[in-house]
């Protein structure tokens, strides 16, 4: 997975068990040498923790778990928002700070793509990092588009890594396209990643589809 020269195009930064400091992510039309264990999985169903916790709904929510595992991320409702913000700020604004929140446009072309390509680097401490893994999930407004699954496996203390994964988009009809263009900065994601099935960042965002007009 060591590499170099990565494109990178959102900083995402953080510091975590194992000793995983920092990563970048670009999102571009799929091209070749994309890793084929690193395919998104199929959209988990919704199955009920066994420990009867139930689904966290906002930032405070999640937070306030003891431990926050990929079955509680797998079955939340909806995007976390952050609700001392939305209180303050009416929920018209968001507080974009580094590492924590990323604000993409695209054109409306983007909604037509079947499958994009994100690069993704990161470095690692001097601790090893085991079962690195993230999930991302995508809404717009309250409505869950698509759950995105990738282990990235083993990484070796003290490195640079560089990995290739691929998003394959669903299909959407052409009135949730035309919402989607229309209001700007409603589709939002998730993205968390454990290691060791421990949480240790969650980074959020939001798209708009209207660049160019």
């Amino acid at each position: 997975m060591s590499g170099s020269n990565p494109k990178a195009a959102a900083a995402a930064s953080a510091a975590g068990p194992g000793g995983l400091v920092a990563g970048k992510e670009e999102k571009k039309k799929a091209g070749g040498g994309v890793l084929n264990r690193l395919k998104a999985r199929r959209q988990a169903p919704h199955h009920a923790a066994d420990d009867g916790v139930g689904a966290a709904v906002t930032e405070q929510e999640l937070l306030a778990l003891d431990t926050i595992r990929p079955e509680h991320v797998l079955r939340l409702s909806r995007v976390t928002e952050n609700q001392e913000e939305d209180e303050e700020e009416g929920g018209g604004d968001v507080d974009i700070s580094a590492g924590r929140f990323v604000r993409y446009q695209f054109t409306p072309a983007f909604l037509r793509l079947r499958t994009v390509g994100a690069t993704v680097e990161f470095t690692v401490g001097d601790k090893p990092v085991s079962n690195f893994r993230m999930i991302e999930r995508h809404y717009f407004r309250e409505h869950l588009l698509k759950n995105f699954d990738f282990d990235f496996g083993f990484c070796i203390p003290s490195s640079r890594n560089t990995c290739e994964h691929i998003y394959e988009f669903p299909q959407l009809s052409e009135d949730v396209i035309r919402l989607m263009i229309e209001n700007p900065y409603e589709t939002r994601s998730d993205s968390f990643y454990f290691v060791d099935n421990k949480l240790i960042m969650h980074n959020k965002a939001d798209y708009a589809y209207n660049g160019g007009q």
